[in-house]
């Protein structure tokens, strides 16, 4: 099941990994307040196979997440103000802010209780809000672990494991407590869950002795409501929660040569003269990328200086690309700007795909602006891949292990 599916990035990792093994049954995908659906669009022009459902998941009942029963749910969600207060009678339990996603996941896990969740989020959802950093994660975990979950998290730039965008995000996989996965994991420490025998670590390596000094650990509180009002704490880049106990650390991983953007780039006799820069262009490129103090007054007639420090005013083909933002492509300080040739220009909607991992032309039928939203928005889809691998060498050793018991019934006794 895959929930605010975009264009497809996770269902198209998934796929990639194992099109056997990752079937997506069904997908939701809608964008408030736009007449014209053109994420979900292109998600049906590229998909054929499940169920598309381009509605709001508020609206979305119960029943029709039941009738999925999926063992995977995925998604991408924005990162929001996951407080929460108590119900208005008091014994009714606890609500959620209205319109945080996070609590549309919830309750599809609820209602469906699949083996695996793989979420993916900004990184800073660890540390928000900043007036009590690390207080929106914790309710995450903490509702994780209600609903009998265990969960991994690592945050992870794409180019450190090879790929071509310097885009770090967090992942979040939950599993099931008491499946066979859970079961194989309870005497691992959490230490070498993190560094060596995870979800994460055996696809994406860390070196084994790094910030190992950097280490917090927590019991979570039971009542969410005491997260929301008064829980601070100082979430690292991977971690384990298991059973309300926290255990968290900074990894530094072992990098494998990226990408770069000459790699990537199309030949200049594929690229429409559209996407050179006109001299004024040029100029205000310059300015933008520059350094900067400017004298500012604020509404209520304080004095100040805006300060921004200064930049290249071309990418390096040399290097895997920065991230891209969904303002890719228009004037503005995040576009990448490459020079070929003696002249500069923006990256194509096609580069911008590679940039992703996604095919040549994936979002073609879309206007110039709404490829590059897109894929401002989408994620990296060879991490996805990975993921996916790491989840069918799971089921596979799950697998043998169930023949092996069957074979010879004794083993599980010893």
């Amino acid at each position: 099941m895959e929930l605010f599916a975009g264009v497809g990035g996770f269902r198209l990792g998934l796929e990639d990994a194992n099109s056997d093994l990752f079937q997506t049954v069904w997908a939701n995908q809608w964008e408030p307040s736009r007449k014209v659906q053109h994420a979900f669009d292109c998600y049906t022009k590229n998909f054929n196979s499940g169920i598309h459902v381009n509605e709001d998941i508020a609206e979305i009942s119960e029943e029709e997440f039941q009738r999925v029963n999926p063992d995977l749910i995925v998604g991408g969600f924005p990162c929001q103000d996951y407080s929460v207060a108590r119900s208005l009678s008091g014994e009714k339990g606890i609500q959620g802010k209205k319109g945080v996603l996070f609590w549309e996941i919830t309750r599809a896990i609820e209602s469906t209780q699949p083996k695996y969740v793989l979420l993916e989020n900004v990184d800073r959802l660890l540390k928000s809000p900043s007036n009590q950093r690390g207080r929106d994660f914790a309710v995450m975990l903490a509702t994780f672990q209600h609903l009998n979950y265990s969960v991994e998290w690592r945050v992870i730039n794409a180019a450190d494991y090879g790929l071509p965008q310097r885009r770090r995000r967090a992942f979040i996989f939950a599993y099931k407590n008491d499946i066979l996965f859970e079961q194989s994991q309870r005497n691992i420490t959490e230490e070498k869950i993190v560094f060596e025998e995870g979800f994460f670590a055996p696809s994406f390596p860390v070196q084994n002795d790094s910030f190992k000094k950097r280490v917090n650990t927590t019991t979570l509180p039971d009542d969410l409501v005491q997260i929301s009002d008064e829980f601070s704490f100082n979430f690292h880049t991977a971690g384990i929660m298991r059973y309300g106990e926290v255990y968290t650390a900074q990894p530094i991983p072992v990098e494998k040569e990226a990408i770069t953007l000459r790699e990537i780039k199309l030949d200049e006799s594929e690229v429409d003269c559209k996407y050179y820069l006109k001299p004024e262009a040029e100029e205000k490129f310059e300015y933008l990328r520059g350094a900067k103090k400017v004298k500012r007054v604020s509404k209520d007639g304080h004095k100040y200086f805006f300060t921004e420090g200064g930049m290249s005013v071309t990418d390096s083909l040399d290097k895997p690309g920065r991230t891209m933002l969904t303002s890719e492509g228009t004037v503005n300080r995040s576009s990448h700007i490459i020079e070929v040739n003696n002249k500069k220009r923006f990256l194509t909607p096609v580069e911008c795909e590679r940039l992703n991992g996604f095919p040549d032309d994936w979002t073609a039928d879309l206007a110039d602006r709404m490829r590059y939203f897109c894929m401002g928005n989408a994620l990296v889809v060879g991490l996805i891949k990975i993921m996916g691998q790491r989840i069918e060498e799971i089921e596979k050793r799950i697998q043998d292990d169930d023949v092996q018991l069957e074979l010879f019934p004794g083993l599980d006794s010893l």
